[in-house]
């Protein structure tokens, strides 16, 4: 029951499980059964409940204001789990009058209806298990390897109309595929409520509820307690950063600026022409807060990526000179938005230490994955875009000219330890006419699935965590299109067949060695061997673990030229063991490599006290583990 101490809270900023008292919930009164409603309103005259069971009539079921607070109540009888229904609110501004759906809803109508439905999140759970060890499978020294996932387009029923699966449906083949292939998450596109299939999620409507496109909210519940019963963690989009303009959601809510700020200049986006957050507003605080513990809270998740991190932090992002207001400083940087940042990450790690939380923050604002009492915006990671940009640009170049770009591959290890980062090659990259992945690599056939095997090996051996969006792991010719499966066709033949092996290789690899990834963080997890044969395109690394027994030795040939007696320097001496090679047969490549393994000689090179003799394959990566204790 909504008390004045929630509401205090709520006005206060401080209320951050807003969603149980809030919006519709069935309940008993006097004996009666029905549904109890909560709605934000403070500018109207009037708000009454519209649905199916009063036949739409906006004046039947009038809600009454609790005090000054601007929250409306009401109690409905005999409305139980089902009951579509839409808040009717009256303005005392301007006669404006709309039917809105509700903010709080866990559920709502399939798009394109816009109704909110009375529901229930009534679900036993099975993955006790997960959840009680968690921690280690979120830690910064675990393996993580992200597999981002569309939930419409992953796969489809072809036999009834090419429909997306349902969350159910879903379950047991995504997490099937997810453990064979040796990924250790996945992470959803935004599935809460968006009216715009093509937004992919991300111009949400609903904060509380999972879009019913695939289903109820016990069907996703079903399908992240599936996936964590086996093993696999999940991870959710969650956008704060913009919402849709469409009437019947959250813009100009009670016939004022209400979630949104009133100026656009500050409060509408030029990119997506959408509306944004009043960061500042207490009540919108609780609102988002609330919105992230939820899906914490009820549906077990084991991380949020924020999306579009910079569009929040800049006053200035994608205006010109008068299309700003500066803050209170003068400055470009928005304030409320930093605050609102910080109080999100605290109020989650408060509640859910063994959680992360994820940036993707383009910019190089300083200390995104640091402690907020550091003065951080307190992430637990951030997407690496720069490296992103940077080493596609690299791939994306003939071999004959890439000794003269050697920068772009390795520049990145000036900032590498900076922030906790996730190496991103996400949906970002290959739709809007940049190509899939494979589509952009040089060269023939051949050549470009060995130079897609070389580029993924480079982000499986370079400090940070790894994300890999769906499709990529075996070889799409084309660009996603949200509107059709994945070409799991293409796994009849042999080269992607391989490259999937390939990427199974390395996630195996990525979870059995800790020198590749106890230290992701860490610069003394990583050190260079020669980063400086640009005129043959070589460079070759060695991670480390935490023991001095673990490290790995990754070398990368990105020319098509095959290189014999190609020596290395190492930091001790013993056997090396041939981990994985990109050029194997088994995955595509043309079989050269170095049998079990080199021993090191006592010839220094690279200023290391050793150094190892290798045959390096045309456009393939090495991985080499020292077997001396």
């Amino acid at each position: 029951m909504l008390t004045d101490h929630d509401l205090y809270l709520f006005g206060e900023g401080t209320h951050f499980r807003l969603y149980e008292k809030l919006g519709a919930h069935p309940a008993t009164e006097g004996g009666v059964e029905g549904t109890h409603f909560a709605v934000w309103a403070p500018n109207a005259e009037g708000v009454s409940v519209t649905g199916d069971f009063n036949g739409w009539d906006r004046a039947s079921h009038p809600l009454r204001p609790r005090g000054n607070s601007g929250v409306w109540t009401g109690f409905i009888p005999h409305l139980g789990k089902g009951g579509h229904y839409k808040y009717h609110v009256a303005s005392q501004y301007r006669g404006y009058r709309a039917d809105k759906a509700d903010p709080f809803a866990v559920y709502a109508e399939v798009p394109p209806r816009t109704a909110s439905v009375v529901w229930d999140l009534d679900h036993t759970w099975g993955d006790a298990e997960w959840v009680a060890q968690r921690q280690r499978h979120s830690a910064t020294d675990a393996p993580i390897a992200i597999y981002e996932v569309h939930l419409g387009s992953w796969r489809r029923v072809l036999e009834e109309g090419h429909r997306p699966l349902t969350y159910r449906e879903l379950a047991p083949p995504l997490a099937e595929y997810v453990q064979a292939m040796g990924f250790t998450h996945v992470e959803f596109l935004p599935v809460m409520e968006h009216p715009f299939y093509g937004s992919w999620g991300y111009q949400t409507t609903g904060y509380f509820a999972p879009t019913s496109r695939y289903g109820t909210p016990q069907d996703f519940m079903y399908l992240v307690d599936y996936l964590h019963q086996r093993g696999i963690g999940v991870i959710l989009d969650w956008v704060p950063s913009h919402f849709p303009t469409d009437e019947h959601g959250l813009g100009f809510f009670d016939g004022t600026h209400l979630y949104e700020h009133a100026d656009a200049r500050k409060g509408l986006h030029p990119d997506w022409d959408s509306f944004i957050f009043n960061y500042g507003r207490n009540e919108v605080r609780s609102f988002l807060i609330s919105s992230a513990l939820f899906w914490l809270d009820r549906y077990h998740v084991d991380g949020l990526r924020v999306d579009a991190v910079a569009s929040m932090l800049y006053l200035d992002y994608s205006r010109r000179e008068g299309e700003w207001i500066p803050n209170e400083y003068g400055g470009r940087e928005n304030l409320d938005a930093i605050s609102f940042l910080r109080r999100f990450n605290e109020e989650v790690y408060r509640s859910y230490p063994d959680v992360q939380t994820y940036a993707e923050e383009s910019t190089a604002w300083p200390m995104v994955s640091r402690p907020t009492y550091v003065g951080g915006l307190g992430f637990g990671m951030k997407w690496d875009m720069g490296w992103m940009h940077d080493t596609l640009m690299y791939m994306s170049r003939g071999p004959i000219h890439r000794k003269y770009h050697q920068n772009e591959l390795t520049f990145r290890l000036v900032y590498a330890f900076n922030e906790n980062f996730v190496l991103p090659l996400s949906h970002d990259e290959v739709v809007h006419g940049k190509a899939s992945l494979l589509s952009k690599m040089p060269g023939d056939d051949w050549q470009k699935f060995a130079n897609l095997r070389l580029l993924l090996a480079y982000m499986y051996a370079q400090p940070g965590k790894k994300l890999l969006f769906m499709g990529s792991e075996f070889g799409q010719w084309r660009e996603w299109d949200h509107d059709r499966s994945l070409d799991w066709h293409l796994l009849e033949y042999t080269p992607h067949i391989r490259l999937q092996w390939w990427v199974e290789g390395l996630n195996r690899l990525l979870c059995s060695e800790p020198a590749l990834h106890e230290l992701d963080f860490d610069p003394a997890g990583f050190d260079w061997m020669d980063f400086s044969d640009a005129d043959s395109s070589v460079v070759s690394f060695v991670r480390k673990g935490r023991t001095t027994q673990d490290m790995v030795l990754a070398v990368f040939n990105f020319t098509p030229v095959a290189r014999t007696n190609y020596v290395i320097g190492v930091p001790r001496d013993g056997f090396w063991q041939e981990l994985l090679n990109g050029d194997a047969v088994e995955f595509g490549g043309s079989g050269l490599g170095n049998g079990q393994g080199v021993h090191a000689r006592p010839v220094p090179w690279h200023v290391k006290p050793y150094s190892v003799e290798l045959t390096l394959p045309p456009l393939a990566a090495l991985f080499l583990k020292s077997s001396k204790p």
